[in-house]
């Protein structure tokens, strides 16, 4: 469902929209498009951040392992 709003922009953003723009007229479907986006990449950089804090936490482990797995290879 779709719920109207009113925003407020500067002139110069909604002529760089226009500009951008294929059909006049479709700058609530352009916002939508880029709300969308933002809230997309920042909710990948929260897990991402959260990804990187887990794999820093086991560094330690996670290393001694991979040592212990590549003792196992027979040198060619």
């Amino acid at each position: 469902m779709k719920i109207k709003t009113s925003i407020t922009l500067s002139e110069g953003l909604l002529k760089e929209i226009d500009e951008i723009l294929e059909t006049p007229g479709s700058r609530s479907i352009f916002i939508e498009k880029a709300i969308k986006d933002y809230i997309e990449r920042n909710k990948r950089k929260t897990r991402d951040c959260s990804d990187l804090e887990l794999i820093n936490n086991y560094a330690a482990d996670l290393n001694i392992e991979a040592e212990d797995v590549l003792s196992y290879q027979v040198e060619s």
